[in-house]
């Protein structure tokens, strides 16, 4: 059985800045009500049952069950079912590209590792589009993923990035496997396991390498004229943006900019950068595609079934050295040790 969480892929920092010091009268206000949004979201979530195990299905199948819906700017969930698996593209992009990426995330966890949707068991994935008035998020409800239209000002549209319907179904797949703790440094760890991923999904559908990718999450969501190029950067945390609006990023790349508050469960979203950069360290310094030796390490830990739910960072780094030299060699066990030393959490030898 699971706990529930609201995790938005927006975080509530940026959010909260906007309506502090947006310009634009109806940013701040778009600000607000996806704000309050939240808070409601994450009642009715914190509310919900435990999650089950999942269901036994007879037959699994190899491709993916999506259902598309358009909440018609409501609140009214799910909406109305305007795709569903097989049929064509419709005249609405967003709901096309919410098909496309429902597809692209489930894809890419059979293929790189014979994962059978986020439950392992062939879960249908549902997608909710046109969520709210100019509603400057998306999230996963545990159920389905929903997505908001963006203010058209700072925010596009929240299907435009693969990386970010990856993360959020991601959030699934720990729901179902590792169920890490949504506060401190678990729930960093949970937000950036969905940043691997998200940002793996995206690396698969391109076929880019390590050295290839941006390592950006988000990017695409950020208007033009924002100064910015995502919400967050796994190569260089804290340079994703720096916005008169969105202020500037203040993720930390290493455990000396840790940031110690009691917002945001414990700064889930902030000092989720540090386990992030850790990845891409361990990801380019092993190279080739991430997802084949980098990713599949991330994951063993993560579906392995030892990791405990409250595992801090040196908890976590320790699993994926461990990790890595039970199915790799000694070249991948030093290269995922000191992508952690270089981030200043130290793995045990």
């Amino acid at each position: 059985m699971t706990v529930p969480v609201f995790c938005g892929i927006v975080p509530p920092h940026i959010l909260e800045h906007l309506v502090a010091h947006a310009e634009d009268d109806a940013v701040r206000e778009a600000a607000e009500r996806s704000l309050a949004l939240d808070a409601l979201n994450r009642v009715h979530r914190a509310e919900a049952p435990s999650t089950p195990e999942g269901i036994v299905r007879e037959r699994v199948l190899d491709t993916a069950e999506r259902t598309v819906c358009d909440d018609h700017h409501t609140q009214r969930l799910p909406g109305r079912v305007v795709r569903t698996e097989g049929a064509a593209p419709v005249p609405d992009q967003t709901v096309d590209r919410a098909y496309d990426g429902l597809g692209a995330t489930f894809d890419f966890y059979l293929a790189a590792y014979a994962r059978h949707s986020i439950d392992g068991r062939g879960l249908p994935l549902d997608a909710t589009v046109h969520y709210g008035q100019r509603y400057d998020n998306a999230f996963w409800n545990g159920e389905r993923m929903i997505f908001g239209d963006g203010d058209g000002t700072l925010f596009n549209d929240f299907t435009v990035s693969v990386d970010v319907i990856g993360h959020e179904l991601t959030h699934g797949v720990t729901q179902y496997s590792a169920n890490l703790d949504y506060q401190d440094q678990s729930g960093a760890l949970n937000e950036s396991v969905s940043d691997v991923f998200g940002s793996l999904v995206k690396q698969y559908s391109l076929k880019q390498t390590a050295d290839q990718a941006d390592w950006l999450i988000g990017a695409g969501l950020l208007a033009p004229g924002v100064h910015g190029v995502a919400l967050r950067s796994m190569k260089a945390p804290g340079t994703a943006y720096d916005d008169p609006n969105l202020g500037q990023d203040p993720q930390p790349a290493t455990m000396a900019g840790y940031v110690d508050t009691s917002d945001d469960n414990g700064g889930v979203h902030l000092n989720s950068g540090i386990p992030n950069h850790a990845f891409y360290l361990a990801a380019t310094a092993i190279g080739g595609f991430a997802w084949e030796k980098t990713g599949q390490i991330w994951y063993d830990v993560l579906t392995g079934g030892t990791l405990p739910a409250s595992a801090d960072f040196a908890t976590f780094a320790a699993a994926t050295v461990a990790a890595a030299g039970a199915r790799y060699g000694a070249a991948e066990v030093a290269a995922v040790r000191d992508a952690w030393v270089q981030v200043g959490v130290v793995a045990p030898a």
